[in-house]
């Protein structure tokens, strides 16, 4: 990989830094939120779900657009907009005295831009590289990117929070506008553009692909949903009990859910530079990291020290981080060039419908016992490695 290459892996992978600093840098300043605007559990928790709700639906209108005009073409315009919606949210809440429904409104014009931001770079690195090694070694980056973005989250929402509320709104938009001037000056993808067909016929592509390969790309959509189902579920979980339960607040709350991520991080990265073009290789880094995510989070069910839920959810992070370079790589590797826009959108569609059930139903359990939580988490997690074994096979791709 030559340097001008590396550059623009390293501005491609500040869209999911940026995209993932607007969306989780929010969850610790939920419970503060909450406070300020005199709203319910679930009310608070529709301001992350609503913006994944609007990306689910666009995505794969982002990922058609791609292929059509071209990867830049999208994730640029795409940035100003979430740049925009940022700003709305934070506008409101500076200016009005119940500014609850217009944080929503904000909340869904990020989310528009969200469609076009991320998920486009997925396709991107993938167009940029022959070699399928490199193309897994670029989406581990971009993928520690995006974990990255959910480590400096919490410490970076809290910090801000204790300053003024409705910071961590603002900081949206300055982080896109730098995201936007990388990506402009750094990145110069091949030229993959070519006349799209007509909606109907596209439909009809993606039909096909579904038909040809569904026995393994279904199945990783729904992986991709089920673990960012459980990693915001948890997250909004922790980040509640923490100042609920354990009167832990601020900077030192950010700093404490920033632990169990710094694993997902740092795994992901190593996932993504080891695993190679070795498919065989990604099957079983699938099937552990499930595995590892469900056995771990047995472990608060019988211990309620905050300690030792820490030290489970720091291992449960290592099971995410070892699952989702090799879930990104196996959709982009398995599928042509031409198609790779579309497919890899509805993959990251599904990681979306995760990210936005995660927080209101973990949001609706958490007014029983917690173990109801752990169960369901459990459940899902034995049930993607079961997914994984069963149906990721790696001649067929």
């Amino acid at each position: 990989m030559d340097r001008k290459d590396r550059w623009s892996l390293w501005a491609l992978s500040s869209v999911p830094l940026v995209m993932t600093l607007g969306n989780s840098m929010l969850i610790p300043v939920l419970p503060l939120i909450e406070k300020k605007l005199n709203i319910t559990d679930l009310q608070v928790s529709l301001i992350i779900t609503i913006y994944s709700i609007v990306a689910i639906i666009l995505i794969p209108v982002a990922g058609y657009l791609s292929d059509k005009w071209g990867r830049k073409k999208v994730i640029i315009p795409s940035l100003f907009i979430a740049a925009i919606g940022g700003a709305v949210t934070g506008w409101v809440s500076w200016k009005l005295d119940n500014p609850y429904t217009w944080i929503l409104i904000g909340r869904i014009i990020q989310g528009i831009g969200s469609a076009g931001a991320m998920p486009v770079v997925i396709p991107c690195v993938g167009d940029m590289f022959q070699d399928e090694e490199q193309v897994s070694s670029g989406l581990g980056l971009v993928e520690t990117s995006n974990t990255l973005g959910k480590v400096l989250s919490p410490i970076l929402g809290s910090l801000l929070a204790s300053f003024i509320w409705f910071l961590p709104f603002w900081f949206i938009p300055i982080l896109c506008i730098v995201s936007i001037i990388l990506i402009m000056f750094l990145v110069k993808p091949p030229n993959s553009t070519k006349e799209a067909p007509p909606l109907k016929v596209f439909l009809q592509n993606v039909k096909d692909i579904l038909m040809e390969k569904g026995r393994w790309l279904l199945p990783i959509f729904l992986l991709g949903g089920i673990i960012m189902f459980i990693l915001f579920g948890i997250l909004f979980y922790l980040s509640s009990i923490l100042e609920k339960r354990y009167h832990l607040e601020g900077v030192w709350k950010g700093l404490v859910l920033a632990i169990p991520l710094a694993s997902l991080s740092l795994t992901s990265y190593i996932t993504g530079k080891k695993i190679g073009d070795k498919k065989g290789v990604m099957k079983w880094c699938i099937c552990a990291g499930f595995l590892i995510l469900g056995i771990t989070l047995t472990i608060p069910i019988f211990f309620k020290n905050i300690y030792i839920i820490i030290i489970s959810l720091v291992i449960s992070g290592i099971g995410i981080g070892v699952a989702l370079p090799s879930l990104d790589a196996l959709v982009t590797e398995g599928v042509q060039k031409e198609q790779r826009g579309s497919i890899t959108s509805l993959y990251s569609s599904m990681r979306f419908v995760g990210v936005a059930a995660g927080p209101p139903l973990f949001a609706l359990l958490m007014k029983g016992p917690d173990n109801y939580i752990f169960y369901l988490s459990i459940s899902l997690a034995l049930l993607g490695a079961i997914l994984a074994l069963k149906f990721i096979r790696p001649k067929d791709n």
